[in-house]
Parts: structure tokens; sequence; C-alpha cells
């Protein structure tokens, strides 16, 4: 049976503007594409312990969280994560969208308001979709803009934002938004998915590395990235948790993750206190090619100013970016063209991600291929 013809005219139509989204794999070439910032997705120490602690696991969860699926790995790994972020609780859920869903979705309630940056994830804007409460956008990191939109709203009052984000690579105004959110009696929802065991001590994110943890009401952690492994996390009160656990869907109508996931997500934060070359070495890699883009791209190409991992290079138009990130990966490095309607037409980007393994010879490499084209 074929789709119905509205659907294949949505298909059509990204074929003809260039956007249709397809599945590549990597084949072996120069990873400045995945968020596993850290290499702790593929590094032997790590993967060596994680072997020896799950040789004897079953390989699912058999159930929800609420029925079969519950188990004291995954109790005590969320009691770690507890002190891990300095929160009175966790809960763990399978992914950081479905943690977004969880959250956006049943605490903001009926004639509440959410405020929330124009360039936050798709997870969150689907989240705030299941949510009754109203919602409101605000320019990107432009606080006198969200204040004028708190001014004139009634109920209980939310603002979401990312730490770090994840087109873009620039960081959320930390301290003024909980500033802001205390003058307005709102509660702040805190994304740290691209900041998660990169930023902060312990892994914490922007809020750890500010010292501001117990400022934000609400803080979700991604581990698909900096920490190399699957799964998510919500921090906050003992009530925000407990509610979740009643009233979260994508938390109570899932099966779990298996006892594997749990095992990796304690084990991956643990050795975070071994990384601490890995993370000097990240950063001195930014460092690097931003000195190299200044000396031999800045008058060819644009920047979104940034000193996260997630560098880029902006190139109107889909053609244009496509074919610029074709001729990248046939010269051995996997770059992918971010896309409209992913992110706003003219605002097309080729997104670098740097990573503690690339080697300085890889970068310079990187610069040299893209001044040539």
């Amino acid at each position: 049976m074929t789709l119905p013809k509205r659907l294949t005219d949505q298909l059509n139509k990204r074929k003809a503007n260039n956007s249709l989204r397809s599945l590549k794999s990597t084949n072996g070439l120069i990873d400045f594409s995945s968020n596993d910032y850290l290499g702790l997705s593929r590094n032997d120490t790590l993967k060596a312990k994680v072997d020896k602690l799950t040789k004897d696991l079953n390989l699912g969860s058999t159930g929800s969280r609420l029925l079969s699926g519950n188990s004291l790995i995954a109790e005590e790994t969320e009691s770690f994560l507890t002190n891990q972020f300095s929160s009175e609780s966790c809960l763990i859920l399978n992914s950081g969208y479905s943690a977004n869903l969880a959250v956006l979705s049943c605490i903001p309630q009926k004639g509440d308001t959410i405020f929330y940056d124009e360039l936050v994830h798709a997870s969150i804007k689907d989240g705030m979709r299941l949510s009754l409460a109203n919602k409101k956008s605000f320019r990107h990191n432009d606080l006198s803009d969200l204040n004028k939109r708190l001014a004139t709203t009634e109920g209980d009052k939310y603002i979401i934002v990312e730490s770090a984000y994840s087109m873009d690579g620039d960081f959320a105004p930390l301290e003024e938004l909980i500033q802001l959110c205390k003058s307005n009696n709102a509660r702040l929802i805190l994304d740290e998915a691209h900041t998660t065991g990169v930023y902060g001590l312990l892994g914490g994110g922007l809020s750890e590395e500010l010292g501001l943890e117990n400022k934000v009401f609400c803080r979700i952690y991604t581990f698909g990235k900096g920490m190399g492994c699957h799964g998510a996390a919500v921090a906050g009160s003992q009530e925000l948790i407990s509610y979740l656990v009643n009233f979260a869907r994508p938390f109570i109508y899932t099966t779990a993750l298996p006892d594997h996931s749990y095992i990796v997500i304690k084990e991956a934060f643990s050795h975070l206190s071994n990384v601490g070359k890995e993370r000097t070495q990240l950063h001195n890699n930014i460092k690097l090619y931003i000195s190299l883009y200044n000396q031999h791209l800045k008058n060819k190409y644009a920047r979104i100013n940034s000193d996260h991992p997630i560098q880029t290079i902006l190139i109107s138009g889909n053609d244009h970016v496509k074919s610029l990130a074709s001729s990248l990966q046939s010269s051995g490095f996997d770059i992918r063209p971010i896309l409209s309607p992913t992110v706003k037409e003219g605002q097309e980007r080729l997104r670098i991600c740097l990573h503690s393994f690339n080697t300085e010879d890889e970068i310079k490499n990187l610069v040299t291929t893209l001044a040539g084209l």
C-alpha cells in the first residue's frame, strides 16, 4: 500500500529543496561529527571495566520501572547520580529526548506559561506540544526580550533553556537567568545535554561549573553525548522526582533500560576522575581550532562565536552546504551539513564537533582543506 499523497508530496518537497534526510555510515572517516567529546565511548579502560561487571547480567529489563523493570542496580545508580549532581533526588530515563518529553509534558499545567529560547532542541518543543500550558518564545539568549514577556503573564512561570545550544555551540547566560527567575518568581528548567561530563568537576555541566546547581528548579542530563553511553536523568527535589514517577507518561509507560545501561552510566561518571588529561586536551583542541580559523578561514567563512566543542561554519543554502560537506567527507573528514528546516533558511552550516582524541594534525588538515574549498 502506498503512502497518502500528501505524505508523498512532503517527501518530494524535501527532495526539491535538497533537504531529504537519509542514513549514512561513517566508514572510517576522521570523527568531527559525533558528540563523544571526551572519547568515553571508545575508552578501553572503561570498556574493560564494564565488560567485567556486566558479563552475567540479563539482556533486557522486561518491563517498565513501575512493574518488572526496576532493580537494585537502577536505584543504586540513581543514588550515585544524586550525589554526583548535588541534588535531593534523581530519576533516570531512557534518553534525553524522553527526559525532555517527561518534564515538559507533565510539570507545567493548564494556565501556566512556558517561556522558551527560540533555539531550544526539538525534543523540548515536542514536550511542550504535549503540555496544556501556554507557550511563549523569546529571542535567543535575549534576557531583555524574556523579561518583557514575563511581565504580562499569570499562572506559574517556567523558563526552559539549554546550557549549551546544539546547533550554535554557545552558552546560556545562566547566572543572569537565575536572577531573572528570582525576580519574576519563575522556575528554571535547564537542559544540560551538551555540557554533561564536559563541564563541572563531577560532570554536572554548566550549573556545576558555576556553582549554581541548587538554584535551578530542574536539571536534565543526557548521557549519549559527553558521557559516551546511553540514557538521561532529571535532577531536582524529591517532590519533583516523585511527581515525575507518578505523572510523567514517557517514564511510566516505557520499558526500562537494562541493568547493563545503568552500570555503564555509573562507571562512566566514576571514570571522569581519570580524564583530566582528556578534558585539558579537548579545551586545547578548541583553542587550536579557533586560532587556526582566525588565521586561515575568518575572511572566507563566518562562524558563531563559541568556546564549546561544537563549532560552526555558516554556509547559506542547502545545496552549497551539502556540497562542501561532501567534499570534506571525500577528503576523509566526517562532517555533516545542517540543513534548513533544522536551522533557519539562510543559516545552514557545517557543524564541526571537536574531541579530546582529535590530533593536532587532524585539526590542521581540516582547516587547510576548508581553506582550499
